[in-house]
């Protein structure tokens, strides 16, 4: 052990260096000698880790979300937007559930199968340690249900910020957000319409023109949801149209809670509405109107008229009826009469020749009696509606309806039956068979034999799987019928109209990305080409993610290797001087 003082002073640090030791210069020379043997390394496995980080990885972006949706259109608007936010922000939306990170599940409360089927669906959720957000009217009319407690909800009037949610929920935060979209204290239709979406059909654009309605029925839930009525401007939907029709779109939806009463909070109408609309409407495109109730269409039943005689228009409207028994309707609060129904009905057959009449019936409404019911029957065979909705129904929580004296179960069931007999006991297209057509081509039937065409009418026609008809608008000739649909064989010499004015959307596509959304996004979009349409691939999005954490990790080595190397030289220098 060398002693702890010294007995000879040092005038350097030199002196330390023996002469038998290399000199600085000698060691400089020998590295000429030396060979770096490079470390091998199996780069696509490391490319493979990088890229797939673990699922449970708060990262924002990187994960696979399902979404399901029940209910209406409305509805499926919605998950169609929230779908096109969180693929644009780099999530993955997968068909695949057991795949999935999070379960996006929107939610319909117009009936109790359908809450039914929700309320399974979180439970299976949970019993697969799968992140949950709600949205829909179920959590947005009744929150603080018991099997809702701890889960994220998105409100209806919320699905802008869903982004938002689903981060915070995979963060493991739980999210409510349900309040109205406001300005200067009035209420809006809802989130804006120029929002990403990703189409479930990209040849249907389904727009939104009103959310809420003017009635207090005493069955419905739905009212509790989507509250009173709230319209969208008529340039904001014309703008909507024609960005869809830029985008390859062939059909348009129109949708509300109840599209009649449109415009009457904002000092317009749904025919003012339509008529502007039929302006953007390109050739060989058409228009279907959505459900509305009597009191507000018969305000307009003449300029409706003729708005659904246009070329461009689907001769097809769908009036719930609910029940033929004034006393049942005034239980309701339908504010209508049987006649009201008739009247719009006998007109619009008058007017718009072949016109195709839908309608609701709820079969045991709390004190319909036997008689009720028969005059329910009596409308149905007197016109033989071709389109039907026969519910039984249901008591919905918190509706005055499930406060009253409910009809026996096994009467309810019954009577559904017996109705269900009466419609299809008629054939509504026999009589169309020899016609000769021109339909609208949009879709794959579900036994995916045919593809699926509209004609005029809105009547379904089932024609062969031609891809070069899918749509298009081409003339079949009718040779079969059956209860719901017929079917028709093209006419080789025919002319065929191509509708949209692009090409058509990939399916999964990501459209309408506008440049006020890539800003709220953040600047990891900004690669992305500025075009109204873009396919965001989620490994691109992860990659980008995790080039920005390797740039980090590779900036921190650099610095702290610069200042060993500047110390190194600083020792150096010294040691010379």
């Amino acid at each position: 052990m060398p002693s702890a003082s010294c007995d000879i002073l040092l005038d350097d640090i030199e002196d330390i260096v023996s002469q038998g030791d290399l000199k600085p210069q000698d060691r400089h020379s020998a590295r000429k000698h030396v060979v770096p043997k490079a470390r091998k390394r199996n780069t696509q496995k490391y490319l493979q880790e990088e890229n797939s980080p673990p699922s449970d990885s708060t990262i924002p972006g990187i994960q696979k979300i399902w979404l399901r949706t029940w209910g209406c259109s409305h509805n499926n608007s919605d998950g169609e937007y929230m779908a096109g936010q969180l693929a644009a922000y780099g999530y993955e939306i997968t068909e695949n559930a057991s795949d999935a990170d999070l379960w996006l599940l929107n939610s319909c409360t117009v009936k109790n199968p359908a809450e039914d089927h929700f309320r399974n669906s979180i439970k299976k959720a949970q019993e697969e340690n799968k992140k949950i957000v709600l949205a829909g009217c179920v959590p947005q009319a009744q929150p603080r249900q018991d099997y809702l407690k701890g889960l994220s909800i998105i409100g209806v009037q919320q699905i802008d910020r869903v982004v938002e949610v689903v981060e915070e929920t995979i963060k493991g935060h739980s999210v409510r957000l349900l309040g109205q979209k406001k300005d200067n204290g009035k209420r809006l239709g809802g989130a804006r319409l120029d929002l990403p979406k990703i189409r479930k059909n990209p040849l249907i654009e389904i727009i939104s023109i009103n959310t809420g309605c003017l009635n207090a029925c005493t069955y419905c839930k739905t009212k509790h949801a989507r509250g009173n009525l709230a319209s969208y401007p008529i340039e904001e939907l014309v703008e909507r149209a024609k960005q869809s029709f830029q985008e390859g779109v062939c059909e348009i939806w129109l949708t509300s809670e109840d599209t009649g009463a449109y415009g009457r909070d904002i000092g317009t109408n749904l025919p003012a509405l339509l008529w502007k609309l039929v302006e953007v409407i390109p050739e060989g495109a058409m228009l279907r109107l959505g459900m509305t109730n009597p009191p507000y269409i018969l305000e307009h039943l003449e300029e409706m008229a003729k708005i659904l005689n246009h070329p461009r228009v689907y001769a097809f409207l769908h009036i719930p009826v609910q029940s033929a028994s004034d006393t049942v309707l005034m239980e309701m609060k339908r504010e209508y009469g049987v006649a009201d129904f008739k009247r719009v009905v006998d007109f619009l057959k008058e007017k718009v020749p072949g016109i195709t009449l839908a309608t609701d019936i709820i079969c045991g409404f709390p004190g319909e009696t036997d008689q009720d019911f028969q005059e329910t029957v009596k409308l149905v065979e007197e016109y033989k509606f071709p389109s039907l909705f026969i519910n039984q129904f249901y008591p919905r929580p918190g509706t005055p309806a499930a406060k009253m004296a409910q009809v026996p179960a096994q009467v309810k069931k019954q009577r559904t039956k017996d109705l269900s007999r009466v419609f299809h006991s008629y054939s509504p297209y026999d009589h169309k068979i020899g016609e000769r057509q021109q339909v609208l081509v949009t879709e794959e039937s579900f036994d995916s034999k045919f593809y699926v065409a509209h004609n005029r009418f809105y009547e379904q026609v089932l024609v062969p799987k031609n891809p070069t008809f899918m749509g298009k608008m081409i003339e079949v000739d009718i040779y079969e019928s059956g209860k719901h649909f017929m079917k028709g064989q093209p006419v080789s010499d025919a002319k065929v109209y191509t509708p949209s004015i692009s090409k058509p959307l990939a399916k999964g596509e990501v459209s309408g990305l506008t440049e006020d959304f890539r800003k709220r996004l953040g600047t990891h979009l900004s690669s992305v080409p500025h075009t109204s349409t873009v396919r965001r691939d989620p490994v691109s999005s992860r990659m980008a993610l995790h080039l920005q954490k390797l740039r980090g990790h590779s900036a921190l080595g650099v610095s702290v290797g610069l200042a060993l190397f500047a110390l190194l030289l600083a020792l150096l220098v010294k040691v010379y001087n």
